[in-house]
């Protein structure tokens, strides 16, 4: 697996929000969805296109991880969580495993 850098701005499917992506931007950091669009890291060749949901998220060291599940296909990823990304939506994906 190789990983491409692609610095592109994007609108999140989901939520709406205005994303300006950084080479490393993988999901918004609004709502935490992804888009299913890679193989291996920014190539831009998976044909499924899905939304990926943020089903997860995991505690790593001194990161946390978002996990992503593709809502068409089925497809899970592991993206570590940026600085920039919404703690409150993190906090209750977490809520909602624990409530389960």
């Amino acid at each position: 697996m190789s990983f491409k850098k692609n610095k592109e701005d994007f609108d999140c499917e989901n939520c709406g929000e205005s994303v300006v992506g950084n080479g490393y931007t993988n999901h918004c950091p609004k709502c935490l969805f992804s888009k299913h669009v890679d193989i291996d890291p920014g190539d831009r060749l998976e044909g499924c296109h899905g939304l990926m949901s943020p089903i997860q998220v995991l505690a790593e060291g001194d990161s946390y991880i978002l996990v992503h599940k593709c809502v068409k296909c089925g497809f899970t990823k592991r993206n570590k969580m940026s600085v920039t990304d919404n703690i409150e939506a993190a906090v209750e994906i977490a809520r909602k495993i624990a409530n389960k």
